[in-house]
């Protein structure tokens, strides 16, 4: 399905040029409905599929595809996409309005679509989710006031994240790592190896937030080497780590975390 989206964008991209029509980025021309959901899905692969997902299912952000239910309206997305979400990695757009609403109007062809699965979201446990969660994840997360650092603030994950999404952050942490959160590897002219995240760095220095949670700074001068990780500080829970019944009640307890009001 993407490859064929893919296609027609190219096929709509060049009718424009062939009119004389302006770039996405400039005065956007006076569109038909299916020509305005496809000038949106070119859109949609440029700035908005590396959270969502090329198929819009869902990546670091909640799956689109779910996203025309009881009570959506075009201006509801309209609004969130203009001024993001609070507390989310997703910010506001200062795109034009016509881009904006090409976006919509693409989104909703996702969610009008036969293909679109009705299966629940989440399955399993919310109170043994919590449990279970408390005692696997808090040491990294947050909830609230509780919890650790080294992994993002999970208080409004249910807003941002999907339950397939949050099933493949479990099981497959490296797959998408949440920006702020990039590991690194430094080793020292002593020979020590240090791992946590990069919070901040120059040409002279490179600040970590080590592994008990210490916010550490290191001249540049002092150390071998400096380099990103590829994998997250987090490890992969497969199923030998997390059964399938407890991620089912996990992943239903961060379901219902939509931030305090």
């Amino acid at each position: 399905m993407f490859w064929r989206v893919v296609g027609a964008i190219a096929a709509w991209v060049a009718m424009l040029v062939a009119a004389g029509g302006s770039s996405l980025a400039g005065q956007a021309p006076t569109l038909a409905p299916g020509a305005t959901a496809l000038a949106g899905a070119a859109l949609y692969a440029a700035r908005c599929a590396d959270c969502h997902g090329a198929d819009a299912t869902g990546v670091r952000g909640p799956d689109l595809t779910r996203l025309w239910g009881a009570g959506t309206t075009d201006d509801r997305v309209f609004q969130t996409i203009r001024q993001g979400v609070a507390g989310s990695i997703m910010p506001a757009s200062t795109a034009p309005d016509s881009e904006v609403r090409a976006l919509v109007a693409y989104l909703k062809t996702l969610g009008t679509t036969s293909t679109v699965s009705t299966a629940p979201v989440a399955r399993g446990s919310v109170a043994q989710g919590e449990a279970t969660f408390w005692r696997t994840c808090g040491g990294c997360h947050r909830v609230g006031p509780r919890g650790g650092r080294l992994g993002p603030d999970l208080t409004r994950i249910g807003v941002t994240h999907s339950a397939d999404a949050l099933r493949t952050a479990i099981r497959r942490a490296s797959a998408a790592i949440t920006p702020g959160y990039q590991s690194v590897t430094l080793v020292t002219t002593s020979g020590t190896t240090l791992r946590g995240l990069r919070k901040g760095e120059d040409a002279f220095s490179v600040q970590i937030l080590d592994t008990r949670e210490r916010l550490q700074g290191y001249r540049k001068a002092d150390l071998v080497s400096v380099a990103r990780d590829a994998q997250s500080l987090m490890p992969d829970y497969g199923p030998d780590r997390v059964p399938d019944a407890d991620l089912d009640d996990i992943v239903t307890f961060l379901t219902t975390l939509k931030g305090s009001k």
